[in-house]
């Protein structure tokens, strides 16, 4: 069998000092096209992502979901479209050298859906802050209770078969992206997989989980994420 064509969806919003790092060691010969979504940048983020080999798609309006929406329409433009989708963060917080780590159980027929967990990784100290720590802790719990599947982590490098993605139907244009993805995998039965991934400290400042207020919306977002599509 040929090798599947793999693509890469990076959201960036304001990362040129990341960017550039996570497009380059994301490795080549496994994937086809690495496409990164400005999100509303006002620093040098696509100028970066450019020069390190990405495709570049501006997403003017702000969100995480919004990006991640933008990525997968570019993807679907592709010719032939790819055979799995898979996204990382631009802060270069995961490493995108287990990019290969992360496809291998759906490269290998095994799964549908991967997860790169965090909780069973290696995690730098301060990597994550201690209100990312709880809120994936009572979100994992909440999707068990409310779907009966068991998760570490909601962590954002993830993988994904093509037509199960398009299945998805995904909406969430904001903090909501990741827990949509997941809950919909197991209401869909999706074989779910989760890898060890590492994680280490972001390159600049997060824009959620390093305000208090953004950590409480996208805390109220996931949980109210979950009960919607209960």
């Amino acid at each position: 069998m040929s090798a599947p064509i793999i693509d890469v969806i990076i959201p960036a919003f304001n990362e040129q000092e990341a960017v550039g790092l996570v497009v380059g060691d994301i490795p080549k010969g496994l994937v086809r096209h690495i496409v990164v979504v400005n999100n509303a940048s006002s620093d040098k983020t696509s100028e970066m992502a450019r020069a390190a080999g990405a495709i570049v798609v501006d997403q003017p309006m702000r969100g995480y979901g919004n990006a991640c929406l933008k990525g997968i329409a570019q993807v679907a433009s592709h010719e032939p479209p790819p055979d799995i989708v898979a996204f990382i963060d631009a802060d270069n917080s995961d490493n995108p050298e287990q990019m290969t780590e992360v496809v291998a159980p759906i490269v290998e027929g095994r799964a549908d859906f991967v997860i790169g967990s965090r909780a069973l990784g290696h995690r730098d100290a301060g990597s994550m802050m201690p209100q990312q720590i709880f809120g994936n802790w009572i979100a994992t719990r909440l999707l068990k209770l409310f779907y009966g599947v068991k998760y570490t982590d909601l962590g954002p490098f993830r993988a994904v078969r093509w037509e199960a993605l398009q299945a998805m139907g995904m909406r969430d244009r904001t903090f909501g992206w990741t827990v949509e993805m997941q809950l919909k995998a197991a209401k869909q039965g999706l074989r779910i997989v989760e890898v060890p991934v590492d994680y280490r400290k972001r390159i600049g400042f997060s824009k959620i989980s390093g305000t208090v207020k953004g950590s409480v919306l996208a805390g109220w977002k996931i949980i109210t994420t979950i009960i919607k599509y209960r």
